[in-house]
C-alpha cells in the first residue's frame, strides 16, 4: 500500500501541503484544493505553476478529487458544468501523469422524492467513458450522493455504468443512514459495505467518526482505528486480498469540507492533526502488517527459535 492524502486539509497554499507531505516522508498527495480552489478550476497559467512545483519537490499526484457530480451538485444542474469540469480536468491529468479522478453520482435528493435515476446513469457513462478515452480511470466514492444511499445503490451504479470503478471512504457510511434497509433506516455498517463492494474498489479513503445524534448533522471524527469505520478491519482484509493502492488520508478532524463558515479555522492546528493523523495511520499499518506476520509464521515456531 502507497500512502497519501488531501493535503487541503494540512494548509491551503501548496507550499504548506508539498511540506506536510515531506514531513511525514511521503511522496504523494492527493490534489483536491489549493488556495481555496479545486485543482481543475485553476487558470492555465496558476496550474503551470501548481505543476512546476510539484515536479520540483518530487511529489506525484495518484489521484484528483474532483468536483465532478459531487454533494454540492443537482442531478438537475447543467450537465455542461460537468462536460467543462471533465475538459479541464483531462489535459491537467495527463500533464501530472495522474490516472484516478475521484467523482461522484451527484447529491441526494430529500428520501421518498424522484431520485432521477436513469439521467444519473446516463451522466455517469458519459463521464466513465470521456475519461476512460484518455486513459484515466473514473472512480465513485461513496460519499453523501446517490451512490452513497446504500452499498446496494453502489453495486447498481456498477451494474449500470460500464467501466467504473470504486473510491471506498472507510468514515463515510457511518453518518449515512442505510436506505436499502425499510424505515427508519439504521445507520450503514461500514464493514458490511466494504465486503459488500470491495471486489470494485481501486482506491480507499481513510476517515474515521462516530455515528452522529441525527441524519444531516456533522459526526464527531476521531483518529483512524478509533470510531466506527472498521478502519483497522477493513485494511487488513484489504491487504488479505492483495490490495496494493494507494490508501490517502481525509482526516476532518480539524478541516471539515462540508461546513460553509471555514474563517475561524485554525491552520496550524489543522497541519498538526494532519501529521499526527498521517503517523497514526502509518503505526496502524504497522500493526496490521506485524499481526499478519504472526499469522503466516509455521506453528512450532517457539520450538523452531531454541534449535
Amino acid at each position: 500500500m502507497k500512502l497519501t492524502g488531501f493535503s487541503d486539509e494540512a494548509g491551503k497554499d501548496l507550499a504548506t501541503q508539498i511540506r506536510a507531505t515531506q514531513e511525514l516522508g511521503w511522496s504523494y498527495l492527493s490534489a483536491r484544493g489549493i488556495d481555496g480552489k479545486n485543482i481543475h478550476e485553476h487558470s492555465e497559467e496558476d496550474f503551470a505553476a501548481i505543476a512546476d512545483a510539484l515536479d520540483a519537490a518530487g511529489i506525484h499526484v495518484p489521484e484528483f478529487g474532483s468536483l465532478i457530480g459531487n454533494w454540492g451538485k443537482k442531478i438537475t444542474s447543467d450537465f455542461a458544468v460537468t462536460l467543462a469540469e471533465i475538459d479541464r480536468a483531462i489535459p491537467r491529468m495527463q500533464r501530472l501523469d495522474t490516472k484516478l479522478i475521484r467523482i461522484m453520482s451527484y447529491a441526494q435528493e430529500p428520501w421518498g422524492q424522484d431520485q432521477f435515476e436513469k439521467e444519473r446513469f446516463r451522466r455517469l457513462r458519459e463521464i466513465v467513458k470521456r475519461f476512460a478515452d484518455a486513459g484515466i480511470t473514473a472512480a465513485h466514492e461513496n460519499c453523501m450522493n446517490w451512490g452513497g444511499f446504500s452499498a446496494a445503490h453502489t453495486l447498481r451504479l456498477i451494474d449500470e455504468v460500464p467501466g467504473l470503478k470504486l473510491v471506498f471512504d472507510t468514515g463515510n457510511p457511518v453518518f449515512q443512514l442505510d436506505r436499502s434497509q425499510p424505515e427508519p433506516s439504521p445507520w450503514q455498517n461500514a464493514w458490511t459495505f466494504w465486503e459488500t463492494v470491495r471486489d470494485h474498489v481501486v482506491h480507499i479513503h481513510i476517515k474515521d467518526c462516530q455515528h452522529p445524534e441525527k441524519e444531516g448533522v456533522e459526526p464527531l471524527y476521531v483518529g483512524p482505528g478509533e470510531g466506527r469505520g472498521y478502519v483497522r478491519e477493513i485494511l487488513a482484509d484489504a491487504k488479505h486480498f492483495g490490495y496494493d493502492g494507494y490508501v490517502a488520508i481525509e482526516p476532518h478532524v480539524a478541516t471539515v469540507f462540508h461546513v460553509k463558515d471555514q474563517s475561524q479555522i485554525d491552520w496550524q492546528q489543522c497541519y498538526d492533526s494532519y501529521i499526527a493523523y498521517g503517523k497514526s495511520l502509518q503505526a496502524l499499518l504497522a500493526e496490521i502488517a506485524w499481526r499478519r506476520a504472526q499469522l503466516d509464521r509455521p506453528r512450532n515456531y517457539r520450538c523452531m527459535r531454541h534449535w
